[in-house]
Order: structure tokens, then sequence, then C-alpha cells
């Protein structure tokens, strides 16, 4: 009895307050990191030699280091040009681009599994390549991409919780705090993970949902 007590007055109030953070992070993140993962994939299958080189150096970039690394250098080390971003901000950023490099690679690969006879069938009708790639070509590619897509989603949702350490208190911050005043760490943390738990149970469903909605009957087995 004593400790639902303890969760219901002590621990609930405050794990709510960082799991809305956890939330308002999370869905900027994942629209950007998704907006820029299409670009960088259309880039690097599409672009111009130059182009390509530097959204392939984007990928390297932040594939390769440490997504801890990068929000230590988006907000401790962006002042030193000073460029001042809010803990929330720098999150942000970061998650964003670490993940749209990541959607990059499951975009790249779906741009590449479309046959080369829908291009030549566009281009004979007279589509210029820019509505040739985002009015044929890449409405088909991110149905195939979106599984993976849909996974560095729930990544991101896992992921977020190391904002709190560039000082942005979410749901992971806030249960440290609590944990380290109360010492009760295993309750609290047994806690945060079931709120993980949920949040990615809820997106994999919403996900399945929009993959069952774009799914067209025989597209993956058919193809031109």
């Amino acid at each position: 009895m004593e400790e639902w007590i303890f969760i219901q007055n002590e621990v609930y109030p405050v794990l709510l307050k960082g799991f809305q953070v956890s939330v308002q992070l999370i869905l900027p993140s994942s629209i950007f990191g998704l907006a820029i993962g299409i670009l960088i994939g259309v880039l690097r299958v599409y672009g111009s030699r130059p182009v390509k080189a530097a959204a392939n150096g984007f990928v390297v970039i932040f594939r390769g280091i440490p997504l801890v690394v990068q929000l230590f250098i988006w907000y401790f080390g962006l002042p030193y040009i000073k460029i001042y971003l809010s803990p929330f901000a720098a999150a942000v950023l970061g998650f964003s681009l670490c993940s749209g490099a990541y959607h990059s690679e499951y975009i790249r690969g779906a741009l590449l599994s479309i046959k080369r006879g829908q291009m030549l069938a566009a281009q004979s009708l007279g589509f210029s390549k820019v509505r040739m790639v985002f009015s044929i070509i890449l409405p088909q590619a991110m149905r195939r991409a979106l599984p993976g897509c849909g996974n560095e989603i729930i990544y991101l949702i896992k992921y977020s919780s190391l904002a709190y350490m560039i000082t942005c208190i979410e749901l992971t911050g806030q249960g440290k705090i609590l944990a380290s005043n109360t010492f009760k760490y295993t309750e609290i943390f047994l806690i945060i993970g079931a709120c993980y738990l949920a949040m990615t149970s809820v997106a994999s469903l919403i996900l399945n949902h929009v993959e069952d909605r774009l799914r067209l009957p025989g597209f993956e087995h058919h193809r031109i």
C-alpha cells in the first residue's frame, strides 16, 4: 500500500512531466528526420556527382559519430562559434540529423529497387527529372522503405532518452533525478521501461496500420 501511495503521489506527477517532454521531442524529430532522410536519399541516387558525394558524406558523419557525441557538439560545442541552442532545440536537431542519416539508407535502397523501365516510361511522356522522381519513383519507393523507416522511428523513441545528457530533462532524466533522491531505482526504472515499451508498442501499431493502408495488392511481387 505504501509503495502504491509513493508511486501515485511522488512518481506519477514527475514522470508524467518527463513523458510529455519526451513526446514533444519525439514528434518533431521523427518528422524532420524522415524529411531529411527523403531529401538525402533522393540526392544520393539522383544527384550530380558532387551532390552525391556531399550526401554520402553527410550519412558517413551522422551514422559514424555516436549520437551522444553529436548532442554534446550541438549543445556544448556551438557556443564556441557564438551559436546558442536551448537543450530542447539541440536535442531535436541532433535526433533529426542522426535519424535522417539512417532513413536515407532505407530510402536509397528503395529508390534503387524501382526498375529502370519506370524512369524510361516517364521520360517518354515528357516528365522532367524532378517531376519523375517525386511523382512516380518516390511514392513507390516509400512503400518499400516504410518498414525500415518505421524501425528507425522506434529506435528514435528509445534513444530520445539521451536528451537528459544535455540537460533536456525528459522521461529518463526525471526518473534519474527522482531515483537519486529516493533511492528507489528498481521501482522507478521499471516504470520508465514500461513507459518506453508502451510508446514503442503504440508506434508499432500505428506504423503497421499505415503499412496496411498503403500496401498495394501484388506490388511487392509484380514489378515493372
